[in-house]
């Protein structure tokens, strides 16, 4: 049913079309465009969130709820699953980077490489706050607000995902991995390492790629297990 047509089975409307899904992509992409758009001096960072990125946030979760009320109930469906694999992923993602961000205080630092892979995320806030990038010390509210950045980022590549697949029982779980890892590789060829003075050592690469092969293979492998779970109301 990728037409958007009316679905035979229900009788209401299909919106997880190919249309439909390219707008759920491109909502969900504005969590990370706001970024984008400040290395490249488009708009602010503040200012893509508050115009762009807040209110394409309330449209996703507008259409979700117009397809629970008239719809087949299958872009929420695929904007949910895609929502919970992301967070899922990024957990897994954070987790797995800990023992590099504390390896000095845990003493491991012969076999871990201690990397400070959480300094961007006040910065983040910061930006969003209208605040200097660079401070001595950053406010609570930075750091809340960058960290809440970093997850609407996973859970966003995760709705992207399911919005890019459109079927997760169709789609073998390493193409998250694909779509992960190919982010990760497209951000280190923006202005991003430079502008938060990232030094792209042997031992960052490895870990931040390894990392996101954590979060493509946690994020597939939900995604597919919840695509079961959750059946599509359409046919087999």
């Amino acid at each position: 049913m990728e037409s958007g047509a009316v679905s035979p089975l229900s009788g209401r409307w299909s919106l997880w079309s190919v249309p439909g899904r390219l707008v759920v992509f491109i909502l969900s992409a504005t969590s990370i465009w706001c970024l984008l758009a400040e290395f490249y001096g488009l708009c602010s960072m503040r200012d893509f969130t508050l115009y762009i990125s807040i209110p394409a946030g309330l449209v996703l979760i507008a259409l979700a709820a117009a397809d629970a009320l008239a719809g087949d109930g299958r872009l929420l469906r695929g904007i949910l699953i895609g929502a919970a694999g992301g967070l899922i992923a990024a957990v897994a993602y954070d987790l797995f980077r800990l023992p590099f961000v504390f390896a000095r205080s845990l003493g491991i630092t012969a076999v871990v490489p201690p990397l400070d892979l959480f300094k961007v995320f006040p910065r983040f806030g910061a930006m969003i706050l209208g605040q200097p990038v660079e401070q001595e010390s950053y406010t609570l509210a930075a750091h809340l607000v960058g960290w809440a950045y970093h997850f609407s980022n996973g859970l966003t590549f995760g709705v992207m995902y399911t919005a890019l697949i459109g079927e997760g029982r169709r789609r073998h779980w390493a193409w998250a991995v694909l779509l992960a890892v190919g982010l990760e590789l497209g951000m280190l060829l923006t202005p991003y390492p430079q502008f938060f003075g990232i030094r792209l050592g042997p031992a960052f690469l490895a870990a931040t790629l390894a990392a996101h092969l954590v979060f493509g293979v946690a994020l597939g492998l939900f995604t597919r297990w919840a695509s079961w779970a959750w059946p599509d109301p359409r046919p087999a």
